[in-house]
């Protein structure tokens, strides 16, 4: 988090009562929402990050799921 960020949460937003927090977080949300959405990528289409990462996850679970000392039926 950027450091003036820290610094205006802890110098002002620390300090509001817990209503007003939740009104500027909802202030904040609904100004992203309304913003073009170009940040969120919605293509169907898989990267090879997303690939890589789909493969270390899923053997990561295999061997968890599946432990060494078990022998896998043929």
């Amino acid at each position: 988090m950027p450091k003036a960020v820290q610094e205006i949460y802890t110098q002002v937003i620390s300090n509001l009562p817990p209503t007003e927090r939740l009104q500027l977080a909802t202030l904040i949300l609904n100004g992203l929402v309304k913003q073009e959405a170009t940040v969120i990528d919605d293509s169907d289409t898989w990267t090879e990050q997303d690939q890589l990462d789909l493969t270390a996850f899923s053997m990561q679970y295999a061997t968890t799921a599946f432990p060494e000392e078990e022998e896998i039926p043929e």
